[in-house]
């Protein structure tokens, strides 16, 4: 649980309520079917706050859980903390300024991201978006959102560039590997230069944060797990209680599945990519090769 709950994030307080919510009611034997027929909820809305999806939660809806749930004084108090904290902060993509561009599906990611503390990525068309330089991933949105404002084209740049603080968050920075399918090296997203600093830039961050580490699928390797496209495998602080997930998007939608199947048949695939690549240096050799095409 967490233990300073004024300092923690607002995305770290919906996660653990909603955990803790959870298991209450497990504890108690009640289905959630019978807990939204008691508070005349729709299902949907007990749904979201034992997943942590709601921006803020409301402190009466807490506190009538925990009247059904039988929960004791010091939970009841501290689970209204993290209410509070919901309701007084916001974190940094559910400001006014980032809203406008940020999905339903990938604000859940977002939460999710920054509490992880590891994250396992394999891209299979571009680079990994915490490895992205800023001129490489504007690009990338010019291209895939045509006829978007440029201001939104602004703000899609700092979303991505932001996320990257996870990799040098204080005191916790996230264990990050990422799995390159080569094809990534060689496929020029802008001119030349943007795709020499964007190489250079995976280079840099490989070689000087011991938290990240990057291979790379080659063509050599033939069919492999990947080939179904990119996904992410998110694992969380034990204090959590929270079992691994894993992210998948594409060009219209993007979502989070937390069936124990489908994130069992992601790591998997993710355990068999690492085998099928070569080390991390043998990898970023390749990389540097890739630079001198460019």
């Amino acid at each position: 649980m967490i233990t300073d709950v004024e300092a923690a994030t607002p995305a770290l307080c919906r996660l653990q309520l909603g955990s803790e919510l959870r298991q209450l009611r497990l504890a108690a034997g009640l289905k959630g079917a019978q807990v939204v027929k008691k508070l005349i909820w729709s299902p949907s809305k007990l749904t979201r706050l034992e997943t942590g999806e709601n921006s803020s939660v409301e402190t009466p809806d807490v506190m009538a859980l925990c009247e059904i749930y039988g929960a004791d004084p010091e939970t009841r108090a501290r689970l209204q903390g993290y209410a509070g904290v919901t309701k007084t902060k916001k974190d940094w993509w559910l400001t006014p300024e980032y809203r406008p561009v940020i999905g339903p599906g990938f604000k859940a990611f977002l939460d999710l991201e920054a509490t992880a503390t590891a994250l396992q990525n394999y891209e299979s068309e571009f680079v990994p978006g915490l490895l992205q330089t800023e001129a490489y991933v504007r690009v990338i949105h010019q291209r895939a959102h045509q006829g978007r404002s440029a201001e939104d084209i602004d703000r899609l740049v700092t979303v991505r560039t932001t996320r990257q603080a996870v990799l040098s968050r204080q005191g916790s920075p996230l264990k990050f590997t990422a799995i390159i399918n080569e094809a990534v090296l060689h496929r020029q997203v802008g001119d030349p230069p943007v795709m020499r600093d964007q190489l250079r830039h995976i280079i840099d961050v490989a070689e000087s944060r011991p938290n990240v580490n990057v291979q790379v699928v080659p063509f050599r390797a033939g069919a492999h797990p990947g080939m179904n496209g990119s996904f992410f495998v998110i694992q969380f602080p034990e204090r959590l209680a929270l079992k691994p997930m894993v992210y998948l998007e594409n060009l219209a939608d993007a979502w989070v599945k937390r069936g124990d199947s489908d994130v069992e048949r992601y790591g998997d695939a993710f355990s068999d990519l690492r085998a099928l690549a070569p080390g991390p240096q043998e990898s970023l050799s390749m990389i540097k090769e890739a630079i001198k095409e460019h």
